[in-house]
């Protein structure tokens, strides 16, 4: 038997209950891993409340990647692998534990030089940055708006938006401590958008300029807000998230009538994109090219703790939960 953290139902973080589960074993195409790092994620407090569907009912082991020690590997899957330090995602669950059961082919190889909990920190949220980088195709001479943009997918966003091409990044961050760190990530513009006249203060800010690319996580009816604020044209909008609670409320009607584009980051391609992009996230972060961001590490039975400040919005960086101190 293992200690996890077992969803006992839908729900506020109090569902989150540590119990001791049965040690997981590693079936046909599966690692087994001795658990040293486990990002707490913000779409896992979705999926918790019963916001976001889970596809599953509980109880169950919750949790969807973390980072650790290959022990063991199941039939078809390399035997070499055992003893090297990786990051997995899981299935949709099973991660909150100390040892997890996840697919081979979700495994990333973590550098020597990479700690596990910052491996675990910039996993997901750098593997969402770098290809919505990459499918924005910035110009050198182009303005960018980055919504929440102090933490999470955002965070990498903003650090990485100038290497990219964008020649202004103007930022979004909800209170002035995460305005200032925005500021440190490489906004050089920030504006409140707990301000329900953000939008406005927006076109303020820009001073008769536009934006050519909108990265778009608030979603809701701001969005819509947005589009004459961008290039006619050549103005694009990538939406991957919904933060207000609804995706971005726009028509094809509104994006045609003023040249615009909007391309939805989501979908079984998207997340094969994503996937793909775990390799790099874990180099970039290991040679200096992207900054982990962590608010805190955590033991395992802290995870309702984490998720009640998550749902706060009181973090800068990830909750790291840490079964077993790293290697």
């Amino acid at each position: 038997m293992v200690k996890a953290i077992v969803m006992t139902g839908t729900g506020g973080p109090e569902v989150l209950v540590l119990q001791e589960v049965p040690t997981p074993q590693a079936g046909p195409g599966d690692v087994v891993i001795r658990a040293e790092a486990i990002p707490v994620l913000f779409p896992e407090t979705k999926l918790r409340s019963g916001e976001f569907p889970l596809g599953v009912e509980p109880p169950l082991v919750f949790g969807f990647q973390a980072a650790g020690v290959v022990i063991e590997v199941g039939a078809d899957v390399d035997p070499a692998l055992i003893g090297r330090r990786v990051t997995v995602a899981t299935m949709g669950f099973g991660s909150y534990a100390e040892f997890v059961s996840a697919p081979a082919n979700s495994v990333t190889l973590i550098p020597d030089s990479l700690s596990s909990v910052d491996a675990a920190a910039v996993l997901m949220s750098g593997s969402v940055a770098l290809p919505l980088l990459e499918t924005a195709a910035l110009a050198s001479t182009e303005t960018v708006l980055i919504e929440a943009a102090a933490t999470g997918i955002g965070s990498y966003l903003t650090q990485l938006a100038k290497e990219y091409g964008a020649a202004r990044i103007i930022a979004t961050a909800g209170g002035p401590t995460k305005a200032e760190q925005a500021r440190k990530l490489g906004a050089d513009e920030v504006i409140d958008h707990n301000d329900p006249e953000w939008p406005t203060r927006l076109r303020e800010t820009l001073s008769g300029t536009t934006l050519d690319v909108v990265f778009d996580s608030i979603g809701g009816p701001a969005a819509l807000d947005l589009l004459d604020t961008m290039t006619p044209l050549r103005g694009r909008m990538l939406s991957y998230g919904w933060l207000s609670g609804t995706p971005a409320q726009l028509t094809a009607t509104d994006l045609i009538t003023r040249g615009l584009t909007l391309t939805g980051c989501a979908g079984p391609d998207w997340l094969s994109r994503v996937a793909n992009a775990r390799t790099t996230t874990l180099h970039r972060a290991a040679t200096g090219g992207l900054a982990p961001l962590i608010e805190a590490v955590l033991p395992l039975d802290q995870a309702a703790h984490a998720h009640h400040l998550i749902e706060n919005r009181a973090p800068l960086g990830k909750y790291i939960l840490q079964p077993h101190p790293a290697s």
